[in-house]
């Protein structure tokens, strides 16, 4: 059976917008901020206190003993703090951190809170149902740049649009800590005023919902709202800890819905959160739409007739991709740089690349120098989006996914001995940011990237890899264009001359003062037999070919063949004292 927190997140994130959360006291737990209840017990023995009198062991018994009455939050309130500015101060100690809380972060939002905040901000949650009275779930909206509407009582409502139009949506329903009216006592818990009734019925007629830290035992009319509810159209999902009581378990069975035993709230919403960004991350363009856009490729390139709609395909990618990448979370280049969210990023990027990808292959395997042209275009304007602000290892993976479509073209290149039509990608410079940068050095990722073996370590399951950013783009190369090679030997040996060339024209590009004798290094750096092929045949074909060889015609790292052969002793020279072979 599937797990159901698996269950969980894929219909969360294929269903966005249409799951409500329902949340308790439990979700606010590990901030250290007592529930209202325990606040109606603090003021009792403030209470007791002034009175001269011992309330315990049970404060709200003797409360009732001594005044005839259960506790009333308000009642309470006015007894130890006369005037709203003594009210507010008092509430405020019990909500509010202060500065060594603040650093200790207590009283501050949640793991829970702020992946709700991260579900809310990609459209998949819109509308949170909490007992609480803290203000901690629309500080983390706030801190994702999102201003909720906040309903705490029922003269709110009035005035908000229709739930289709609603934007985020945060239903307080036992009220708001600074407001006297909120809801405590199991009388109070026992009804709602009839329009929160009224709405309540509504979101629980036409939402699915993720409950959490809630028992069901107390909220009376809470409970009876989701039990009127006639809609089973979308499931109700409840994380519990420990064990459900009698009150949750009869409202499961009422309502068909999913129990997930939790460690606690917070693991529960990040996991939750975790997974539903991976599905979105991993639900890469239907493979019709790629196989549609490749077919056209070889279509139009068969015939110049059609080189215009090719024009026009090859350009509409690259804006496309140029435009998700300078949107949306990667414009974000500040964020905390750490392994997890490099892996997830990188995916992205090979999710949102992956069509011009095959795209590029099948023009680098059958395309010319105009293709080439067309082909540049479209890796210029994706270069040319880069921010140039921020933490510099999210810089440098900017280039990420232009990296990949260069070695796509490449590989394409490689299997037909298309070097020199392809070559007008490499030679020359570029006018990127107002600087002029030769277009060959963009590309491997030691030259974007100022530690890319101690970042690319941190990509997972690359942490003991000579070249990790390099051998992780031969894994996704592979699993993109894999069949278009003879085996994964056969991929490897073509990856490798993809490599040794763009490091050979990188190095013909740099002057001597600047690179001396280092090339790029990359995954050939660790391969010894692979490098020997590779510089096997771009031998074979110097000593066979003369000047006619592509290596000569393309210019990208040498005009004759000594100049040629000079790159190519130089870059076996530095490969051997790597020291990475085996």
């Amino acid at each position: 059976m599937l797990d159901p927190l698996i269950s969980l997140s894929f219909s969360v994130q294929s269903n966005k917008g249409v799951y409500a959360a329902l949340l308790g006291s439990g979700v606010s737990r590990s901030s250290r901020i007592p529930t209202g209840w325990e606040i109606v017990l603090e003021l009792v023995r403030k209470v007791a206190k002034l009175k001269g009198a011992d309330c315990e062991p049970d404060p709200a018994a003797w409360y009732l003993d001594e005044f005839g009455k259960e506790p009333d939050y308000g009642e309470l309130l006015d007894a130890v703090a006369r005037t709203p500015d003594e009210r507010q101060a008092l509430l405020r100690s019990y909500f509010e951190p202060s500065d060594e809380e603040r650093e200790e972060g207590a009283k501050m939002p949640t793991k829970a809170h702020r992946a709700i905040a991260k579900l809310v901000s990609g459209g998949y949650i819109r509308l949170i149902v909490t007992t609480n009275f803290d203000r901690l779930m629309e500080r983390a909206l706030e801190d994702e740049g999102i201003a909720p509407v906040v309903v705490s009582g029922p003269d709110q409502l009035a005035g908000l649009p229709p739930l289709a139009h609603l934007g985020c949506c945060v239903v307080k329903v036992h009220g708001d800590y600074l407001d006297t009216r909120i809801r405590n006592t199991p009388a109070e818990l026992a009804d709602y005023s009839p329009e929160m009734n009224r709405f309540l019925d509504r979101v629980f007629d036409e939402f699915g919902l993720v409950v959490c830290g809630w028992s069901a035992d107390w909220d009376v009319a809470l409970r009876a709202c989701i039990e009127r509810a006639p809609s089973r159209r979308y499931s109700m999902y409840w994380g519990y800890k420990g064990s459900l009581g009698s009150a949750a378990q009869g409202l499961m069975r009422l309502r068909s819905g999913l129990a997930l035993p939790i460690d606690g709230a917070d693991s529960f919403f990040d996991q939750l959160q975790t997974n539903v960004q991976s599905i979105e991350e991993f639900s890469k363009p239907h493979p019709l739409s790629k196989g549609i856009a490749v077919a056209s490729a070889k279509r139009f390139l068969s015939d110049p007739v059609h080189r215009i709609r090719l024009s026009d395909l090859i350009e509409n990618l690259g804006r496309d991709l140029a435009a998700q990448l300078t949107a949306g979370p990667f414009a974000d280049t500040s964020t905390t740089f750490t392994g997890e969210l490099l892996t997830k990023r990188v995916k992205t990027y090979e999710s949102m690349a992956s069509t011009l990808i095959s795209v590029a292959a099948t023009c680098g395997r059958w395309g010319d120098a105009q293709v080439a042209r067309l082909l540049r275009g479209a890796l210029e304007r994706v270069y040319a989006g880069r921010k140039r602000d921020g933490l510099v290892a999210w810089l440098g993976f900017q280039n990420y996914p232009a990296t990949l479509i260069a070695y796509a073209t490449l590989l394409g290149a490689s299997l037909s001995d298309n070097l020199v039509a392809m070559s007008g990608i490499f030679n020359g410079s570029a006018r990127l940011n107002n600087d002029d940068l030769a277009f060959a050095v963009v590309f491997p990722p030691a030259c974007f990237l100022q530690d890319p073996q101690g970042w690319g370590r941190l990509l997972n399951g690359m942490d003991r890899r000579y070249a990790p950013v390099n051998d992780w783009m031969q894994n996704t190369l592979w699993d993109a264009l894999g069949d278009q090679f003879v085996s994964k030997e056969d991929f490897e040996r073509h990856f490798d001359w993809v490599e040794m060339v763009l490091a050979l024209a990188c190095h013909r590009r740099r002057s001597a003062s600047e690179y001396g004798d280092w090339f790029p290094p990359g995954s050939f750096g660790h391969r010894t037999r692979g490098r020997e092929a590779v510089v096997t045949r771009i031998k074979v074909s110097l000593d066979g070919d003369g000047n006619d060889s592509p290596y000569v015609a393309s210019g990208l790292f040498g005009r004759t063949v000594d100049e040629c052969k000079a790159e190519l002793e130089g870059l076996e020279a530095f490969s051997r004292k790597l020291g990475w072979g085996w």
